[in-house]
């Protein structure tokens, strides 16, 4: 990746607005899928203050898609979630114990560690180019492209000229401003402080707390590094200058810390919002992260619904600048991701309201409701096993609807575990490469396949990956599932066409193989 103070390139494929995680995560993964990218920030280099601080297993396979391995930087792992009342004392848990797919539950970073990680992992791609000190002043689309008009820092205007355009560029979107796409929903009314105390090493809960008191409910919570952060609802009357006085956070702060002992990294009162566009898309311009949808922090959701906006996207946008599939695809991006966003929006929004009730009333009614509710196994399970949480399932958009109810849904993500291949151990997402694959488990997919037929799916950025028990029969690329994850979610022997992102496209026996790559084609053709 080209990262110096040269001059922008005249065009490129597609134009990303915005290097914040968001951002240099879709530029990672575009490099990886080869496409000419540029990405510009006002910003030179990473902000060197904490600000997202939770991911969860889907956030962290993301990163594993776009090459980030687990240890390419720090976190802790959480094992579990309390919401304490000062009324009824404990009421709720969720169990974030563990492993799904691969990857921890739920774990806590600190974001200028993993932006810098991000940033070198696109640094490796020759395909792409990162420029600081510039700003998208406007733009105009046509039918084969969009013109951006950027301002560097010395006020001179550069354009350039771009097949799509995304804007990545956070919760002030200059981008969204532009389509017009102003957010719709509710504003919280509710500010917070936010404190970031460092120098915590060996003093910091292992876990995350929810003190759900109605007089000051108070977020608390680990970060890597020795740090650790607390959330404050401001009180009615109370200002942001009052608020961030350190006397004031050495006070609030005493039921944890000597105020002498304190060494503060970060303090800063936000209002929380809940707002979600009407679309994500305008023509050949695409909104991602925080420019689209803004989550409150109540279930750590924010970046990674980013997250899961550029996997959905970036694909995408590859396999139409390559040519493999119709420009009419990337209509799916918002029909499929708008309607998860605004469900995981509406779960922060109900878990606020648990958070922070009015007054004493209302927190022993809710908090006293809960506290019964755990003595009911199903309820408990609900919301310790988190299942509560919408599940990352389409109802429409880029795949074959299904109706078989016995195997793992077309539409969902395909299921990953770790597997032997050719002698080495990896997670199975690692074998699924950037390709579209059709994975035969029980089976190997091409022997259902002539060799036209093959060579067609190949062409179309398509490939072949069997998983099973034993050796495989040695003619192409073979897992050994060491566990159940992959083949106990379907009938054996089963063929599943499996996206990019991981979502599953199609599904079925192999004697339908053919039909199977043929309804796939016929969908990337729209």
């Amino acid at each position: 990746m080209h990262n110096n103070n040269d001059l922008p390139p005249e065009s490129v494929d597609v134009l990303v607005i915005g290097n914040g995680p968001v951002g240099a995560t879709l530029t990672a993964l575009l490099g990886r899928y080869g496409v000419d990218t540029l990405v510009i920030d006002k910003n030179h280099d990473v902000l060197s203050m904490p600000r997202a601080i939770a991911l969860d297993n889907e956030a962290l396979r993301i990163l594993q898609l776009a090459g980030l391995d687990e240890d390419a930087f720090d976190t802790v792992v959480i094992p579990h979630v309390k919401m304490h009342c000062p009324i009824v004392g404990q009421f709720g848990q969720a169990n974030t114990r563990g492993r799904i797919d691969g990857h921890h539950k739920l774990v806590t970073f600190y974001q200028p560690d993993l932006e810098q990680a991000m940033r070198r992992q696109a640094g490796r791609f020759a395909n792409l180019r990162s420029l600081g000190g510039l700003e998208l002043r406007e733009f105009v689309q046509d039918a084969a492209g969009v013109t951006a008009t950027l301002q560097d820092e010395s006020g001179c205007t550069h354009v350039v000229r771009c097949r799509y355009l995304v804007g990545a560029d956070g919760a002030s979107s200059r981008v969204r401003g532009l389509i017009g796409q102003e957010f719709n929903g509710q504003s919280y009314s509710e500010d917070w402080l936010i404190v970031d105390a460092g120098a915590r090493h060996g003093q910091a809960i292992d876990h995350v707390e929810f003190l759900c008191d109605h007089r000051r409910p108070t977020p608390h919570m680990p970060a890597p590094g020795g740090r650790e952060r607390w959330e404050f609802m401001l009180r009615p009357g109370e200002s942001r200058d009052q608020m961030e006085d350190p006397a004031r956070i050495g006070e609030l702060l005493a039921p944890w810390i000597d105020p002498d002992k304190l060494t503060i990294e970060r303090k800063a009162v936000y209002r929380f919002h809940a707002r979600c566009c009407d679309s994500f898309q305008q023509g050949r311009v695409f909104l991602v992260g925080d420019a689209a949808h803004i989550t409150p922090p109540f279930v750590g959701q924010g970046l990674v619904a980013g997250l899961r906006d550029v996997a959905n996207l970036a694909w995408k946008l590859s396999w139409v600048l390559r040519g493999n599939a119709s420009p009419r695809i990337l209509d799916s991006y918002d029909e499929e991701r708008r309607p998860h966003a605004q469900a995981m929006i509406d779960l922060a929004k109900l878990m606020g309201r648990l958070v922070m009730p009015g007054n004493a009333l209302a927190a022993a009614a809710i908090h006293g409701f809960m506290k019964v509710l755990r003595s009911f196994p199903p309820a408990r399970r609900h919301f310790e096993e988190l299942d509560i949480k919408p599940k990352s399932r389409f109802d429409q958009g880029l795949f074959v609807r299904g109706r078989r109810r016995r195997s793992a849904a077309t539409g969902a993500l395909f299921p990953q575990a770790w597997v032997r291949s050719a002698g080495r151990l990896c997670l199975s997402d690692d074998l699924l490469g950037d390709r579209l694959q059709l994975v035969g488990l029980g089976t190997d997919p091409r022997r259902w396949l002539d060799a036209a037929q093959q060579a067609r799916w190949q062409e179309l950025g398509g490939d072949f990956l069997e998983i099973g028990h034993g050796r495989g029969n040695g003619n192409g690329s073979f897992a050994e599932a060491l566990d159940g994850t992959l083949l106990d979610a379907w009938p054996q022997p089963t063929l599943a066409v499996v996206r990019p992102d991981r979502v599953i496209m199609h599904q079925g026996a192999p004697e339908q193989a053919g039909e199977l790559l043929s309804r796939c084609q016929a969908l990337l053709q729209a």
